[in-house]
């Protein structure tokens, strides 16, 4: 094998080359196509690191492979097919660039075996994925996309610093397990927690995702947050402050999406909330517990991308995702429905669907290591997933009040791309063993014992009974038209009406001064014009008398001085 023949090359090259191809069907090819011979080139390479080479001395690896490595590469490459097949429609060259670059990238850092790497691919998946939200083309999406660069620019930055700290330290760049311990793994830490959407540094997304385009919003969905999961499960597991951390991030966008008007921003928060439980397992830290948050990575990839790809099906053909302007479009966008409706069911944990054989691993590691209260938070949050984008969701834009509109039903690859997702969805959930047998530790589970889903199904079906006397007595909040301000406030009203007040406070002090200064600057000068201008006592003419005693009196004035 070539000594830099890796995954990440071969989107890179790619990329490079698709511009010089004829726009239409050759280069959806190799949008489709570039995955398959990425997988090719990693799936049959036994453990080990590759395309090693020195870099100034530094031992820097391309493509490290363990299982932990080989499932991410895998998931990613299979969402890029899917995107790719999502976006078939799509005949712009900047979205099709960015789109292998920023899945390159991902697959480059997911197979990094230094901090190196691994930083030259995490700042490559924040320069490719912002022109997916630039392609918008509209102000407010340039806007998002300068606040996205900078929020991920930044996570960068911190772990750029991070890293030579932890080199000055240790001497190693090597990317394994390690201890918050000191100044280096603290700023490390934050860089993934950046990523990662942790609480307070998490609106970025919220902000971004929303911004992008029909089939750049599904790609950003993927491998961002992901990419910033996987680094945790390597550098951090078993850090217990992540089981906090996670269960905050859990339980705080449930409530968020309840209320949000833009279905893609309901997304983006259900997104969010489903990071945490990922996170929640990898501080846990056990084989369980890693392994927990390895599948729910996995499904939640799945069925995300599902929904995504769902609402944005809804977007293409209305020109909105906002549910104040949908309802009733199961009449002519059944199939959409149908996707969706899966989706959420899920994301809700139902039996013989994803979310349920990978949310019960983490759930269960939970109350093996004794979190009781981490435990109720998750169920809390699994409930609420279930309300706000199982129900609440597809409630409002395929059913609900009728808004009027009969769009077509979504194209075909739209359809063919839900349809594969879809399928894996209800495969992964239908016989996990396969999916367990890829996960990185050696853990025997059953999800499906009786206890276990006649429990689930009570409280689904609970929370279902729940939804529905809420519409049926006119209960259920209606989306009202506008944002939504989180944690966004500080910087969207807090910093700019802080940053108001100093103005004024500033110009009214500066001002106060100006004017004070001016006056007193007047006074000066009038008394220099009285003293010195034509009519003053030293302008006028004196006479010879008065002019030799002056000087006699200081000629005296003189001597006596000089003689003291």
């Amino acid at each position: 094998m070539p000594e830099l023949l890796t995954p990440a090359t071969l989107y890179i090259a790619a990329a490079i080359l698709l511009p010089f191809l004829p726009k239409g069907l050759l280069r959806q090819i190799v949008c489709v196509l570039v995955p398959f011979a990425g997988v090719a080139v990693f799936w049959s390479l036994p453990p080990g690191t590759y395309s090693s080479f020195n870099l100034m001395g530094l031992h820097v690896g391309l493509m490290q492979i363990d299982d932990l490595s080989r499932i991410f590469g895998l998931i990613f490459s299979i969402a890029a097919v899917l995107a790719a097949i999502y976006a078939w429609h799509v005949r712009d060259t900047i979205q099709q660039v960015a789109g292998l670059l920023y899945a390159g990238s991902a697959i480059g850092a997911v197979f990094a075996a230094d901090l190196v790497s691994l930083f030259v691919f995490w700042e490559g998946t924040a320069i490719a994925s912002v022109f997916l939200i630039w392609a918008r083309r509209t102000e407010g999406a340039y806007a998002a996309g300068m606040r996205y660069l900078i929020v991920q620019i930044s996570s960068g930055v911190v772990l750029m610093a991070g890293v030579i700290l932890l080199y000055r330290e240790t001497g190693s760049v090597a990317f394994g397990a390690m201890e918050l311990g000191s100044l280096a793994t603290w700023m490390i830490f934050i860089a993934f927690g950046v990523k990662c959407a942790f609480p307070l540094l998490h609106n970025w997304m919220h902000d971004a995702y929303p911004s992008a385009t029909v089939s750049g919003t599904v790609i950003l969905s993927v491998f961002t947050t992901k990419l910033a999961v996987y680094a945790l499960l390597r550098g951090f597991p078993g850090t217990e402050l992540l089981i906090y951390i996670g269960a905050a991030m859990a339980l705080f966008p449930v409530f968020f999406a309840l209320l949000e008007n833009d279905l893609r921003r309901v997304l983006t928060y259900s997104l969010n909330s489903q990071l945490g439980f990922m996170v929640v397992g990898a501080g846990i830290g056990t084989p369980l517990a890693i392994n927990g948050a390895v599948a729910h990575a996995i499904c939640s990839i799945l069925y995300q991308a599902l929904l995504f790809m769902s609402i944005g099906a809804v977007l293409y053909r209305t020109g909105t995702a906002r549910a104040s302007a949908l309802g009733g479009l199961y009449r002519t966008m059944p199939l959409t429905m149908f996707f969706c409706l899966l989706g959420g069911a899920s994301i809700s944990a139902f039996p013989l669907l994803s979310g349920f054989v990978s949310k019960s691993l983490i759930l269960s590691a939970s109350g093996y290591e004794e979190y009781f209260y981490v435990w109720l938070i998750l169920l809390f949050a699994s409930i609420g997933a279930f309300v706000h984008t199982g129900l609440r969701l597809p409630w409002l834009a395929f059913f609900g009040s009728d808004s009027g509109k009969r769009p077509k039903e979504a194209p075909a690859h739209m359809n063919l791309a839900m349809g594969l997702t879809a399928l894996l969805c209800a495969g992964i959930g239908g016989f996990p063993a396969v999916l367990y047998g890829l996960l990185p530790n050696d853990v025997a589970y059953e999800p499906y014992t009786l206890s276990h889903i006649v429990t689930q199904l009570q409280l689904l079906a609970f929370v279902a009974l729940g939804f529905a006397m809420c519409v049926r007595f006119g209960l259920l909040a209606k989306p009202e038209r506008g944002i939504l301000l989180d944690s966004d406030w500080i910087y969207r009203k807090f910093f700019f009406a802080l940053t108001i007040g100093l103005y004024r406070l500033v110009n009214g002090t500066w001002k106060f001064s100006s004017r004070i200064t001016l006056a007193r600057l007047d006074r000066f000068i009038a008394a220099i014009y009285r003293t010195h201008g034509p009519q003053g006592p030293l302008a006028r003419t004196w006479p010879t008398g008065s002019m030799v005693l002056w000087m006699a009196v200081l000629l005296g004035m003189t001597l006596v001085l000089a003689y003291i």
